[in-house]
């Protein structure tokens, strides 16, 4: 998955910003439009694995999903795909492998940076790295603590949110000083495993497992919980056509600011 990564790296650094990596074809398997950036990318990461003769069954935004043998990989080859278009210089390839077809059986993932290079990885039970360097979230809380609530960063995705959904975050949002919506969900959750974001909240009930499975296990291995909007730690199966909402915080009392809203 690391050199499948480092493919996609090298084959869209061109691409990024320039009025062709825009150009569509038709719908993906995950219902957006596919843009040539996307595609570059997702057969980068194709062809890679069978150089490599890696074949577990893909499970891709573009192409759906494509029979294997053991395991499953996840895969959004370009998370943040109006960003990378546009040349704002947020966005990741995400690539996640899971022995089941359920995000808690994710056993390693791997997100790399478009834009700086930056690696994410992450193995089961092994932690989560930076460029190698060891990622933990400090886990401070929040009542009397080192940071009070309008001092938080919180990442909130509110693209394309419902009158009713935008109601529940409403006080949150109101409450706290720094919200930030950075479009591109995987690497956000990356910047939530960095204690760059103290808490991550997707509400919409749109996000597919694509851009959720490599982030998921990075923000779990480097100390974070993630919970649906139960409060209920969050699990789901692999389908594409499954839609998520999720809540990644350092500890449970950071709920209690989702819950209190």
């Amino acid at each position: 998955m690391k050199a499948a990564a480092s493919e996609v790296f090298k084959e869209t650094r061109n691409l990024i910003g320039r009025p062709e990596s825009a150009v569509t074809f038709g719908r993906g398997a995950g219902g957006d439009l596919t843009s040539k950036i996307d595609l570059v990318a997702e057969n980068a990461v194709l062809n890679t694995i069978r150089k490599l003769e890696f074949r577990p069954t893909v499970i891709g935004e573009e192409c759906g999903t494509i029979k294997g043998g053991d395991g499953y990989l996840v895969m959004d080859a370009v998370d943040g795909t109006t960003n990378a278009t546009r040349g704002i210089p947020f966005s990741c390839c995400s690539l996640a492998y899971a022995t089941h077809c359920n995000l808690s059986s994710v056993s390693d993932a791997i997100i790399i940076d478009l834009n700086t290079g930056d690696v994410y990885e992450s193995s089961a039970n092994k932690g989560a790295s930076m460029n190698g360097v060891r990622l933990k979230i400090i886990d401070n809380d929040i009542r009397g603590g080192v940071k009070s609530q309008n001092e938080l960063v919180v990442g909130v995705n509110i693209s394309g949110m419902g009158t009713g959904s935008i109601e529940k975050l409403a006080k949150i949002i109101s409450k706290c000083l720094h919200v930030r919506h950075l479009g591109a969900n995987a690497l956000e959750l990356c910047f939530f495993a960095r204690g760059l974001i103290d808490m991550y909240i997707d509400l919409r009930g749109k996000i597919r497992v694509t851009d959720l499975a490599a982030g998921y296990l990075i923000a779990k291995e480097a100390g974070g919980i993630l919970f649906n909007p139960q409060c209920e730690y969050l699990d789901s199966d692999l389908s594409l056509h499954n839609r998520i909402s999720f809540i990644a915080a350092k500890n449970t009392e950071f709920l209690q600011l989702l819950q209190g809203s």
